[in-house]
C-alpha cells in the first residue's frame, strides 16, 4: 500500500514539473516562435499564457517594439570632393517574427552594418550642399537603401535621419567667406535699387519744380528751416535772383501810388487852415559881433570861475 502511495506522489510531482516546464507567458510587445523537434511552426504564439509540450517544443520570444539604433559617424568624400564626417540614427521594427528567428542570426547587428554601408554610399553620391540643405531627400534615399535588404529579414525600417555633418575648419572658413560675399552682394543690389527709385522720384520732382518755380523756393525755405532747427551751425542763405525779379515785378503794382499820396499830404500840411487865424511871425533880431564873441574867464578872489557871454548893455568889471 505504501508503495502505491509513493508511486502516485511521484507521478504527481513529475506531472507538476512537466506542466510547469510547458507553460510560458508571452508579453504584449512580444511574439513567440515555436520549434517542435527542431522545426519551426508557422503560427506564432500571441501574448498571454502559452502551453507547450514539455521536452518537445521550444519557444523563442521576439521583441516587436521599435528599436532606435544610432549609426556611428562615417568619414566620406562627397561628389564635389569635400571630406565630411556624417552620423545618423535608424528606427526599425520586426514585422515577421518567423523570418527574424530563422533567416538571420542577429538582425540588430545586420541592420547596423547595412546602415553604415548605406550611409557611406549616400555620402559619395551627394554633394555638400545637399548634405547641408536637402537632408529630407537624403533621408528618404538612405531609408530605401537600408530597407531593401531588411525586408528579406522580416524587419521594416521606420525612419532614418542624418544627425550631424562635420566639416573641416578650412571648409568652414571658405563657407563663411562665401556667405559674407553673398550678403554683401545682396546689400549692394538693395542699395542700387534704392538709388534707382530715388533718382526716378527726384526726376519727377524736378519736372514738377520746372513747371512751378515757386515750388523750388518753398523747398529751399523748408530746407533752411530744417537746418536752422539744429542751432549749431552758421547758415549762409543765397538769395535767388528769381525772387528779386518777382519782387521787382510786384513792387510797382502794389506801391505805385504811395509817393503821390505822400506829396499831397505834405502840401495839405503846409497850407493854412481856413478855420484857424494866421498869427504874424515875430521879427528876428539881427546877429551882431558881440553875439559871436568868445567866452571870457575872470578870476574872482583867487578862484577861477567860468562866466558866460556878457550882455551888450552890461560893462565887464576889471580886476
Amino acid at each position: 500500500m505504501s508503495v502505491i502511495i509513493f508511486l502516485l506522489i511521484a507521478a504527481l510531482v513529475v506531472g507538476a514539473i512537466g506542466v510547469g516546464a510547458g507553460v510560458r507567458i508571452v508579453k504584449q510587445y512580444e511574439r513567440g516562435v515555436v520549434f517542435r523537434f527542431g522545426r519551426v511552426l508557422p503560427d506564432t504564439r500571441r501574448p498571454g499564457l502559452v502551453f507547450l509540450i514539455p521536452f518537445v517544443d521550444q519557444m523563442h520570444k521576439i521583441n516587436m517594439q521599435i528599436v532606435t539604433m544610432p549609426v556611428p559617424a562615417q568619414d566620406g568624400i562627397t561628389r564635389d570632393n569635400v571630406t565630411v564626417r556624417v552620423d545618423a540614427v535608424v528606427y526599425f521594427s520586426v514585422v515577421d517574427p518567423v523570418r527574424v528567428a530563422v533567416d538571420i542570426q542577429d538582425y540588430i547587428a545586420a541592420i547596423g552594418q547595412a546602415a553604415q554601408t548605406s550611409l557611406r554610399s549616400i555620402i559619395g553620391k551627394s554633394e555638400l550642399d545637399d548634405l547641408l540643405s536637402n537632408r529630407e531627400r537624403l533621408n528618404q534615399g538612405l531609408e530605401l537603401m537600408i530597407d531593401s535588404p531588411a525586408l528579406g529579414w522580416g524587419v521594416h525600417i521606420e525612419r532614418v535621419d542624418i544627425k550631424d555633418v562635420a566639416l573641416p575648419e578650412s571648409m568652414k572658413r571658405s563657407m563663411s567667406r562665401q556667405a559674407e560675399a553673398e550678403r554683401e552682394r545682396r546689400s549692394r543690389i538693395i542699395t542700387a535699387d534704392g538709388e534707382l527709385q530715388a533718382s526716378e522720384k527726384l526726376a519727377t520732382a524736378a519736372e514738377t519744380m520746372a513747371e512751378h518755380p515757386a515750388a523750388l523756393q518753398l523747398r529751399l525755405l523748408q530746407t533752411v528751416v530744417e537746418v536752422a532747427s539744429e542751432k549749431n551751425s552758421t547758415l549762409v542763405l543765397p538769395f535767388p535772383v528769381e525772387l528779386l525779379r518777382f519782387l521787382e515785378r510786384a513792387t510797382p503794382a502794389e506801391t505805385g501810388g504811395a509817393p503821390a499820396a505822400a506829396e499831397q499830404s505834405a502840401e495839405r500840411s503846409d497850407e493854412p487852415s481856413a478855420e484857424q487865424p494866421v498869427e504874424p511871425a515875430e521879427p528876428r533880431r539881427p546877429i551882431t559881433a558881440e553875439d559871436t564873441a568868445p567866452e571870457q574867464v575872470t578870476h574872482v578872489d583867487g578862484r577861477s570861475a567860468a562866466i558866460g557871454r556878457p550882455p551888450a548893455s552890461t560893462p565887464v568889471p576889471h580886476t
